[in-house]
């Protein structure tokens, strides 16, 4: 699946997740599965849009993170 794919698909019934490690603090993501990939937007502000990542670089996009390199 490739990007453009991702961004077709509405999320307005979406199931958002927050990472139980978050502990309700201020620099918080919430997290969605889409047939193919992963949706990601800020718990705080979620009007602001989304991230959108295949699954298959979810693990690349969470190392880079986990780097700093984002």
């Amino acid at each position: 699946m490739n990007i453009g794919d991702l961004y077709a698909f509405d999320l307005s019934d979406a199931a958002w997740y927050t990472s139980s490690f978050s502990n309700g603090g201020e620099h918080c993501v919430e997290v969605a599965g889409l047939p193919g990939g992963i949706a990601v937007r800020d718990s705080k502000d979620p009007a602001k849009g989304t991230l959108r990542c295949p699954v298959g670089q979810w693990g690349a996009f969470c190392q880079a993170v986990n780097d700093g390199a984002l």
